[in-house]
């Protein structure tokens, strides 16, 4: 069977009741037939629910999908994005542990590295995507994992991640972990390349409708056990509610993406044309500097567009006001288009310094393409544009 249909088929075991759809288990605990089996469960000699903080059927049936999408051995379900990423790095360094990480990640992420880990004697060292001979150069003998997205939010700056899984042959001993949100397991799958771990923030394409929040973190089975040793104590752990919601709407990520990506295509396409446009990124345009990458390692592009308008802060502003359908809010992988100006929100705790150096400026907008008739999107744009002229 081909992905899409795997995600319809894949789901829990029937219960006695012969469910056609996999039932909300909304209990915190689960019950043992006998003492005996409460202690073999808890010894893992026996596999078994035991509180929904560590398993439950909605959240096995998530990871199961997700694991099959990456080509993962195993998998764990989060709160929230950000609660995966942290757990794919608190859960696996120490004090004294040094990390590399890609310039161009998430605002929070760049705040986990450079505002929180500190606290906890763990440095990192930042590398530039584009110049793979600093990344090398970056690694010390204390150096226990390399981060990074690809693409990057909100700049779409790739990573080859065939020559990140030939550095890992060099360096065994380092754990690879990619943000793999933007992208989704359908367009990219980083595992294949010899990548470790695969985080993403469920709440984007994975639910795609903007409803609940979650995180996903898949990859080496010895890896994800140490992971779910820090999950189990800490409580991190996704509801059953949100884990339901994801595992029905994977059904229909294959077919989503399809339509984001096309439409968006065409938008950057527009865009590139409009003579109130200064630059266009969008990973399958022909004019990205990484275009035979994105070609090499991503099915398609992806379904966010950023583009940099004419005007600076004022005009992106302006923009944003004049639009009619589209929504502006920090949100991403919807059904519904949305617009958001990066320097003023999510990368706003950045210094100016920071942002130029990840291709943010006061003029970037990025557009997350929904799945409205793409006309309709095209022809928001334009007339914003068009009415935003200063």
């Amino acid at each position: 069977m081909n992905e899409q249909s795997r995600l319809i088929r894949n789901q829990a075991e029937r219960s006695q009741h012969r469910e056609h759809s996999v039932p909300l288990y909304l209990t915190s605990s689960f019950i043992f037939d006998s003492a005996e089996q409460g202690r073999a469960v808890f010894a893992e000699e026996e596999e078994g629910n035991v509180y929904s903080r560590y398993s439950n059927p909605n959240t096995t049936e998530l990871i199961s999908k997700v694991c099959e999408l990456e080509g993962a051995e195993a998998g764990l379900a989060f709160s929230s994005g950000m609660a995966a990423v942290f757990a794919s790095m608190a859960g696996l360094l120490r004090s004294g542990d040094h990390v590399v990480a890609c310039r161009s990640i998430f605002g929070s992420t760049h705040q986990l590295l450079n505002q929180l880990f500190p606290r906890w004697g763990i440095t990192y060292t930042y590398v530039d995507a584009l110049k793979t001979d600093e990344w090398e150069a970056a690694i010390r003998p204390e150096t226990k994992m390399i981060f990074l997205e690809t693409p990057s939010n909100p700049g779409l700056e790739l990573v080859d991640l065939e020559w990140l899984g030939s550095l890992k042959k060099k360096y065994p001993q380092i754990i690879l972990n990619v943000d793999n949100c933007f992208a989704t397991p359908y367009l990219q799958k980083p595992i294949e390349y010899g990548i470790d771990l695969v985080c993403h923030s469920a709440t984007k394409y994975m639910d795609g409708q903007g409803r609940v929040l979650g995180g996903i973190v898949a990859g080496r089975a010895d890896l994800i056990k140490e992971l779910m040793f820090f999950i189990r104590h800490t409580g991190p752990a996704m509801s059953a509610f949100n884990a339901w919601i994801f595992s029905k709407s994977l059904e229909t990520l294959t077919i989503r993406m399809d339509r984001h990506c096309s439409s968006a295509l065409k938008l950057a396409e527009m865009l590139e044309e409009h003579p109130e446009v200064e630059v266009v990124r969008y990973p399958h345009l022909a004019s990205h500097p990484q275009y035979e990458l994105a070609k090499k390692q991503m099915k398609q592009g992806g379904g966010i567009v950023t583009f940099v308008v004419k005007g600076g802060f004022e005009r992106a502003k302006c923009f944003l006001d004049a639009l009619k359908m589209i929504l502006i809010t920090s949100n991403l992988g919807d059904s519904r288009s949305i617009a958001t100006h990066p320097s003023s929100t999510t990368h706003s705790k950045l210094t100016e310094e920071e942002r130029v150096n990840l291709g943010i400026y006061p003029g970037s907008v990025r557009i997350s393409v929904g799945l409205e008739d793409c006309e309709d999107i095209l022809q928001d744009v334009k007339q914003a544009l068009d009415n935003s002229k200063q």
